[in-house]
């Protein structure tokens, strides 16, 4: 580990040196780290053939556990990948026969196990923030994924767990964005695409490659969010998706270029993109629903549509419409989703507060900061954080401000 990084590892745990060198010796990789000196080559935990479960080994090892969280995201990775996936022909056989495989005997049951198991870590995700699930999620890849792949299958089973698999690793790494952990996410998430492609699974690629989109955007890389966004795109025509799943993916598209447009130098033809881009998605979500709605898709309902819309409206300064989205949204969400109610509870108080309406910008905001102190979410925290800097920005010396930053720390603390 270079010296930049054994540093980072320093201030993130707020350890002296000698600490950091310890941690090192205890926890020599368990594969090669590249020796570059180019952060963007950074790929220690890179999923292999034969090697898909060493990144959730590390992850129950708590000598390595904190490795993995301190990661850095490494945007140069990112062009690899895609190219890997748009280019690289896709694995052979997926069996595993008795010649080549040790463990018990897999079938469509076991299969139905996985799906059963991320459908309930998605739901409790979506209620109650990440912090509270992931260590189950990295366990049960650990303890009862990672048998089953190493097990005996045919084709058909094998191709159909290897996709199960990636919409787990898949969440993983979502649960880690959530927790700020972008070096970690990344690498989890692009694991999953990798095994998304081992299954030939061009829908749940797109699912991926949205999701490392957004975590694009998140960390404002616009470019990066253009591209992965454009081949998620990609990947859902090439698997016929559904209309619901290509308006998921066409809201994408308009958040990356909502985020690459730069809000101090106005450009019309890319702020025209995006109206264009939510019109697409608005008209595509309406259309005839198909029965092919993979079940990953189920908690994207007309809430989360104009939830979206509402964001990217905001980004490009139509503030009006991104207040009038967001409050929409949280008229429609359903109790369980507790952390998009508070993103759109801050989403409307940034752009009641663009509009000069500081009451209710404040009436929005105040129960988003319950709601962050409920959520085991990093990112709920920083939204309501992020709120609370551009509430001093515009009224610095207002009572009203003074009175929500001390309301602030006092429940969130500093």
């Amino acid at each position: 580990m270079r010296p930049v990084y054994r540093a980072r590892l320093g201030q993130a745990w707020q350890a002296e040196g000698i600490e950091v060198e310890r941690w090192l010796e205890a926890a020599s990789p368990a594969c090669d780290v590249p020796g570059d000196d180019r952060v963007d080559e950074l790929d220690p935990v890179a999923c292999e053939a034969d090697g898909f479960d060493q990144l959730w080994r590390w992850e129950m090892d708590t000598s390595r556990r904190h490795l993995l969280a301190a990661l850095p995201f490494a945007s140069g990775l990112l062009g690899e990948w895609l190219l890997a996936w748009r280019y690289d022909a896709t694995p052979g056989s997926a069996a595993r026969h008795a010649a080549d495989a040790g463990g018990s005997q897999v079938g469509w049951s076991d299969v139905q196990r996985v799906h059963d198991a991320h459908r309930a870590f998605t739901q409790m995700d979506h209620q109650f923030g990440a912090g509270l699930v992931r260590p189950a999620v990295t366990d049960f890849m650990n303890s009862t994924l990672a048998p089953l792949m190493r097990g005996r299958y045919s084709e058909d089973v094998g191709r159909a767990l290897m996709s199960a698999a990636a919409r787990v690793s898949r969440t993983a790494g979502w649960m880690a964005f959530d927790l700020g952990a972008h070096g970690q996410a990344q690498q989890h998430l692009g694991q999953a695409l990798k095994l998304a492609k081992q299954a030939g699974d061009d829908l749940t690629s797109a699912w991926i490659l949205a999701a490392l989109a957004q975590q694009a955007c998140d960390l404002e890389h616009g470019r990066w969010a253009i591209r992965l966004a454009s081949a998620a795109n990609e990947a859902g025509q090439r698997s016929h998706a559904s209309p619901r799943v290509r308006a998921l993916l066409q809201l994408r598209q308009a958040r990356a270029c909502a985020v690459a447009t730069d809000p101090e130098q106005p450009n019309p033809s890319a702020r025209q993109q995006v109206r264009n881009l939510l019109a697409e998605a608005a008209d595509t979500y309406t259309a005839t629903m198909h029965d092919n709605d993979p079940p990953w898709i189920a908690a994207f309902g007309p809430a989360e549509l104009a939830a979206e819309a509402g964001y990217c409206w905001q980004r490009i300064g139509e503030h009006q419409l991104a207040a009038d989205h967001a409050e929409q949204a949280l008229a429609g969400f359903a109790s369980g989703y507790l952390r998009s109610i508070q993103f759109n509870q801050v989403h409307a108080a940034n752009a009641r507060l663009d509009m000069g309406d500081l009451d209710a910008a404040l009436a929005h905001a105040r129960p988003a900061v319950l709601a962050a102190k409920d959520l085991t979410s990093a990112r709920a925290r920083a939204h309501v954080r992020d709120f609370a800097t551009h509430l001093t920005a515009r009224h610095r010396d207002h009572p009203q401000a003074r009175e929500f930053a001390d309301y602030l720390r006092a429940e969130l603390g500093n």
